[in-house]
């Protein structure tokens, strides 16, 4: 009898536990049920044309704080040297919805990430006259995707990105946005595909390149930027 009622206490709590385990989906399950949820909105039409978003000398047809944003030999860099409250950005003065950019990133002093800003608005009410809302592809320390002042992670798997990047070198990348879709490759490989499940974030906005918010020195340069208008729906740079 004792021997029956020991097997009934040890027997109830493995149930009770496997229960639990089906009712709690694992990370990666979540992220799939949370894809499975985003309606497939079409790229928008439009004029496609190529755009060199940088000319290679200046900084014309950007907007950004003089004092954190140089060029020199082709590069567009960014750079402090005291602390940056609030993450800033230089801002393309043209808005895009539907894109490709082909462009290069190296990070070159600080372990912090860098990132490309797009499809949301100039926010200077968030305490910088450049800073951003609205959706970041990060590279290279922390890949992923983020949603500034607003859902914050996005749940997309950094590591892929990891496993091809360069943390002091330079990353050749590619972000590919069409509709509520974001792919995104670094040197040569795919690394994300994720599709928004709230396509009203998905409006039209400035590129933006980050210099993220920081107590210490930094620096990271950026180069190529070309971008395409509502393009073919096709990586170029995967190989």
């Amino acid at each position: 009898m004792n021997l029956r009622s020991g097997w009934r206490t040890s027997v109830k709590p493995t149930i009770a536990c496997l229960g639990l385990l089906l009712l709690i989906p694992t990370g990666l399950a979540a992220e799939e049920d949370a894809q499975k949820e985003a309606p497939v909105v079409p790229p928008k039409e439009g004029k496609s044309e190529t755009i060199n978003l940088f000319n290679g000398d200046s900084l014309d047809g950007w907007v950004g704080h003089e004092k954190y944003w140089s060029v020199k030999d082709g590069v567009i860099i960014g750079k402090n040297t005291e602390a940056v409250p609030v993450s800033t950005y230089l801002l393309t003065e043209k808005k895009f919805t539907d894109f490709r950019l082909v462009f290069s990133a190296k990070l070159v002093e600080s372990e912090m990430h860098s990132g490309i800003a797009m499809w949301g608005r100039n926010a200077p009410e968030h305490g910088d006259p450049h800073t951003y809302a609205g959706h970041l592809v990060m590279f290279p320390s922390d890949y992923g995707f983020y949603d500034l002042f607003g859902r914050n992670g996005l749940g997309v798997d950094g590591e892929p990105a990891k496993k091809v990047g360069h943390q002091h070198d330079w990353n050749d990348m590619e972000i590919l946005a069409q509709g509520n879709r974001i792919r995104f490759a670094v040197n040569g490989h795919l690394v994300a595909d994720w599709r928004d499940p709230e396509p009203e974030r998905t409006e039209e906005g400035p590129i933006g390149l980050q210099l993220h918010s920081n107590k210490v020195p930094q620096e990271v340069h950026f180069k190529g930027l070309v971008l395409t208008t509502f393009p073919e729906d096709k990586m170029t740079t995967v190989k």
